[in-house]
């Protein structure tokens, strides 16, 4: 058993474990990152975000494809070539992980690959993940720690075990076959990436959702112009409907349904579990330094990211809702900016969400649901894509973009986009919103011509009075 030194102690080396200690080394601590995986990158980098945006290009390639000869563009039928597809996915991962190691290098930060388990408040032990002679074993001595451990897939303790053909997401985005029929489970933002992937892959989707629409956290309205879409893709799309059991003892997984007017049972050669994550803080020998999680396993932090324990801090998924690497990113430089002895703390006006469907959808700060709920007066500008120049000439005009700015200081509170890249054009909505701007700022901000961006500033003019792009 060998010891180590460090004055920072991160645990995960995930967005907002690198982020955390690049800004910390940056500023002159010596760091080092504990992470149980093999590469550095966390769920996001290695088996979420990047992987599934690679796949989900490879989708509109095929679908661009597709629809070519709607405007006089034919291609014969696509040839798919999943080891190919795979292998770019490797590929984009690897030059990205690759990176993180130059970075840590340059940086002087130590990396550590094993489980780390607080023995107290100032030291860990951190279990190497390899067999045999290798594995080895190290007792870190830390004046700092930041936990930023991520999350991990639900799983429905009631569903089979250890079958192959029932799937999570780190599993789908492995990409092994192209199934002839996929049930996702949840209809999520996860849960509808994937299927958006290998629907286009040539597999028969069919989505099952508990609450009363798909992609519960955005409002109707923009929901539906997205359901409305994959609707003429998906094989079905139930609502309010619960999966009950799942038996697995036939060629095919049969799936039993609870719900208003849905079949009793289906059949499917592959099902998704897609149902939200889980904090990673059971095995972290929380107890050992008086630290506890709540119900759901999340830790409680202040707007400096410090939990209740001093010198231990905690960042990303395992301090609640929104897990998103984003978040956790900026609340990894808030903690190592605290640590370093600034004045720092994570205060956003809002965390944007992006459902990176087709098409997108996309929102940022009171959506008009919660606005409703909290008694929030507002008024709001909509402006729909078929009314868009740039959405006509590129054969997206199902689309939306709404702006709600407080009735009273007329600023902005809430912004929803469903179209082509509404991940992209989201950005000047939460910068707006940052920036304490109204609607008059924004109508009258020029945005060029002709561009989907501009659906912003039009559904702004609707609330400022000086639209002239449709009736006022």
């Amino acid at each position: 058993m060998s010891t180590l030194k460090t004055e920072l102690a991160i645990i995960g080396g995930g967005p907002g474990g690198y982020t955390a200690a690049f800004r910390a080394a940056d500023l002159g601590k010596k760091v080092t990152i504990i992470e149980k995986e093999e590469r550095l990158g966390g769920v996001c980098l290695n088996v979420g975000c990047i992987p599934s945006k690679t796949y989900l290009h490879a989708a509109e390639i095929i679908r661009t494809a597709k629809e070519g000869s709607d405007i006089g563009v034919s291609f014969s039928k696509p040839k798919i070539d999943i080891d190919k597809i795979r292998a770019n996915k490797e590929a984009v991962v690897s030059k990205l992980t690759t990176g993180l190691d130059t970075l840590c290098k340059l940086r002087g930060v130590e990396v550590l690959h094993g489980l780390g388990t607080f023995i107290d408040t100032n030291h860990l032990t951190v279990k190497s993940n390899s067999k045999g002679s290798d594995k080895k074993e190290v007792i870190v001595f830390f004046e700092k720690c930041i936990i930023a451990s991520g999350s991990r897939p639900v799983e429905i303790p009631s569903f089979p075990v250890n079958d192959p053909r029932i799937w999570d997401s780190t599993q789908a985005l492995e990409l092994k076959e192209i199934p002839k029929s996929l049930l996702i489970i949840g209809g999520g933002i996860i849960g509808l990436e994937m299927a958006a992937v290998y629907h286009e892959l040539g597999t028969e989707i069919t989505v099952v959702e508990m609450a009363d629409q798909i992609i519960p956290g955005a409002d109707a309205d923009l929901v539906n112009i997205l359901n409305r879409i994959i609707k003429t893709r998906y094989k079905d799309i139930f609502t309010k409907t619960a999966v009950t059991k799942i038996d697995n003892s036939g060629n095919q997984l049969k799936v039993f349904l609870e719900g208003e007017n849905v079949p009793e049972s289906l059949l499917f050669d592959r099902v998704l579990v897609s149902v939200g994550r889980v904090p990673n803080t059971s095995t972290l020998g929380l107890e050992n330094i008086n630290l506890y999680a709540d119900k759901k396993g999340f830790l409680k932090v202040n707007n400096r990211q410090e939990t209740e324990v001093s010198g231990i801090y905690a960042i990303g998924d395992i301090c609640g809702n929104p897990m998103l690497a984003h978040k956790a990113t900026h609340q990894g430089k808030v903690a190592a900016e605290v640590i370093c002895g600034f004045n720092s703390a994570f205060t956003p006006m809002t965390i944007p969400s992006v459902a990176y469907t087709d098409p997108q959808l996309a929102w940022m700060g009171l959506t008009e649901k919660e606005a409703h709920n909290t008694g929030v007066e507002y008024e709001m500008g909509k402006f729909p894509w078929s009314a868009s120049g740039r959405a006509m000439s590129e054969d997206a005009v199902d689309g939306l973009s709404k702006v709600l700015f407080d009735k009273k200081t007329k600023r902005i509170i809430g912004a929803g986009i469903v179209g082509k890249n509404a991940g992209e054009l989201l950005a000047e909505a939460v910068l707006a919103l940052e920036m304490g701007a109204d609607a008059e700022d924004i109508s009258k901000t020029i945005h060029a011509h002709p561009t989907l961006s501009e659906t912003i500033g039009l559904a702004s003019e609707i609330v400022d009075g000086s639209i002239t792009d449709l009736p006022n």
